[in-house]
């Protein structure tokens, strides 16, 4: 099948491999330009770039893709299909009819669910007991066109946000190449998604890991995984920005009758207990033990390591 391949963080490379180790011919490779980055604003190649010219495939970067001489450009390539894993452009209907076969999107999540970008993270934020990726024919909306193959993972008691897109990346890669000969065949059957069951994300910044203890340790357990590693959440600690890395939730009993009593008395970020790994943070709903951290300035470690450097007393408050 000859196709050409969108794509350009991390996620979508291993789909890239896995279409070139099927023998599929890739045409090209469309990622986003080259980007500055750090205080030397030194240009950088996409993830997907570094993958194509590993296999000397051709690299086209448009800038804007619906321009005109972009779309002149793909037409050009006369492929059966369009492949897109998070390429960050919106294609327009012109690009979208043009392959034979018509554009696919690998896309992290089982839609109609979590529509629109960082379904991994948020799969994690909200406590999903299950995730996956759908290979969908892509439409003019974000994320509606009809489901064309699924695959299912469950996600793991301590799932990170980081890894479940290893996860998910790998799981993409395996869903595009069953896909494809499928399609190819006229064995898959499109199936329009559900309206009424779909559900939208939005992107994450910065500000959404910032932990408010007024929210359940549950959901602040949840908010410190699916934010591990990118953007991370964090409160305060004497002033000083603390990302909070790893976290556990408590239960009463790891309490004592005086400790308990502060639990109902204290208002949520108060530290009730210091152990010599770990303390405990009291939250609008129960406890949360913080068990690996990162002060502002220093490197993330332990909390075993940064009590033996930090005074830390119970009845502080964080945040």
């Amino acid at each position: 099948m000859k196709i050409v391949y969108m794509g350009t963080p991390d996620f979508a490379v291993g789909s890239l491999e896995a279409i070139i180790n099927k023998g599929h011919e890739v045409l090209a490779v469309v990622t986003q330009p080259d980007k500055p980055k750090g205080r030397s604003k030194e240009l950088q190649i996409s993830p997907v770039k570094a993958c194509a010219l590993k296999y000397n495939l051709p690299v086209f970067q448009p800038v804007k893709i619906k321009e005109a001489e972009a779309v002149a450009k793909l037409r050009g390539f006369e492929a059966d299909i369009f492949v897109v894993a998070a390429f960050g452009q919106i294609l327009s209907k012109e690009i979208l009819d043009m392959p034979r076969l018509g554009c696919l999107n690998i896309h992290a999540s089982l839609l109609p669910k979590y529509r629109g970008s960082s379904p991994i993270q948020w799969a994690v934020i909200n406590g999903e007991e299950k995730t996956g990726v759908t290979i969908m024919q892509m439409n003019e909306g974000l994320d509606t066109g009809d489901i064309l193959y699924t695959k299912e993972i469950l996600l793991d008691k301590k799932e990170t946000g980081e890894s479940l897109f290893d996860r998910l990346a790998v799981l993409g890669a395996e869903a595009i190449v069953e896909a494809l000969p499928l399609l190819a065949e006229g064995k898959l059957t499109p199936i329009p998604q559900k309206e009424e069951e779909a559900t939208h994300t939005i992107m994450l910044n910065k500000t959404m890991g910032c932990m408010d203890f007024k929210k359940s340790a549950v959901e602040l357990e949840r908010l410190v995984r699916g934010l591990n590693s990118w953007p991370s959440a964090y409160t305060y600690f004497s002033g000083k920005q603390l990302k909070v890395w790893e976290s556990d939730l408590a239960s009463l009993e790891e309490f004592s009758e005086e400790e308990k009593s502060l639990i109902k008395e204290a208002m949520p970020g108060t530290i009730i207990k210091v152990e010599k790994n770990r303390f405990a943070v009291l939250c609008g709903e129960g406890v949360l033990w913080i068990t690996s951290l990162q002060l502002e300035g220093k490197k993330r470690m332990a909390t075993h390591d940064f009590l033996l450097g930090n005074v830390v007393d119970r009845g502080m408050i964080l945040g």
